[in-house]
């Protein structure tokens, strides 16, 4: 299959596509990392930005463009700079490892020396340039078309909707045109990538092997050649990032103010029937005892009272009168 049997979209996406996903877990684990230590944080309705330029491995010239020139910010902090930075080589080594596999299986071309650092210098070039007008035009449509959604749903006809399909029919209208626009600009800036691409391939001196050698040679690019080192600095890569993770968690994990803490609650002990009734018991035959002897305090007073009262009479009772 030769170059001009591809379109420049197709030979984009072929490149691009597989690259992001060489380059995302690496720079997903930075990220992971850096947001741990609280060196970034993002808005949350910006997150899938965010993860577009982050999975891209064109764009790092295009986050300072859109923070600086469009005055749009997606997020704070020195770590998104940091992981941005730290994806250049991550990228680099991703377009590197597709791009030869691809020159070798779709162009037939022997891939250049340095081809990673010259499809990445080249494509980041189109990303600076094209990834702020995408921005610009997709933020641009995506508020004229809520102005319109809403207006159309203010007239007469409209007002008796609900609230509820209301919201749902807004953003089902100005959420479609903002997805086509995105989706087309991305396509134009795919294939403005493919053609750089192929620009480059035409470059480049034609293979002299037969297909079974560019299979074998293309299959052996996948293996590194010290398997045991690459395996080691794998594995040590992750440990350190682990250990860096699960340091610095602790320290930003959010703690209650001091003036609002929670009165410390003591723990209920567990409740044990037979100890409750036996208690039950005991308290019952103590009231049993004390209702008894209160009964009989008052038999008791009763009968002294009804002893002292012939006694009183007679006391009270006046003297009889003397006969003269």
């Amino acid at each position: 299959m030769s170059d001009d049997s591809l379109s420049p979209t197709k030979i984009g996406l072929g490149i691009l596509w597989s690259a992001f996903w060489t380059a995302l877990p690496i720079k997903l684990a930075f990220a992971i990392v850096f947001m741990a230590m609280d060196l970034m944080q993002f808005e949350n309705r910006l997150g899938l930005a965010f993860l577009m330029l982050l999975a891209s491995p064109v764009t790092v010239f295009a986050l300072p463009i859109i923070s600086m020139g469009l005055e749009s910010h997606i997020g704070e902090g020195a770590g998104i700079a940091i992981l941005f930075l730290l994806a250049i080589p991550v990228d680099i080594w991703a377009l590197g490892i597709v791009g030869r596999t691809y020159f070798l299986e779709k162009f037939r071309k022997e891939p250049p020396d340095g081809l990673g650092l010259t499809l990445w210098w080249k494509s980041a070039a189109v990303g600076a340039i094209f990834l702020p007008i995408i921005w610009f035009l997709v933020s641009t449509v995506t508020s004229t078309a809520i102005a319109m959604a809403h207006s159309l749903l203010e007239m007469e006809i409209f007002k008796g909707i609900p609230v509820a399909e209301r919201i749902s029919v807004e953003l089902t209208l100005w959420g479609s045109v903002s997805a086509i626009v995105l989706l087309v600009l991305l396509l134009i800036g795919v294939s403005l990538v493919g053609r750089i691409i192929r620009g480059t391939a035409e470059a480049a001196r034609p293979v002299a092997e037969n297909y079974q050698s560019i299979v074998t040679r293309w299959d052996l690019m996948r293996v590194p050649a010290d398997q045991g080192l690459t395996l080691t600095a794998l594995t040590l890569g992750g440990v350190v990032l682990s250990l860096l993770f699960w340091a610095s968690l602790p320290v930003t994990t959010p703690h209650p103010h001091e003036c609002c803490k929670k009165p410390d609650v003591k723990a209920e002990p567990p409740f044990r029937p037979v100890e409750a009734l036996n208690k039950d018991e005991k308290m019952m035959a103590q009231l049993e005892l004390q209702v008894s002897a209160l009964e009989k305090q008052m038999a008791q007073a009763e009968k002294d009272k009804g002893k002292g009262k012939p006694k009183a009479a007679k006391e009270a009772a006046p003297p009889a009168p003397k006969k003269p």
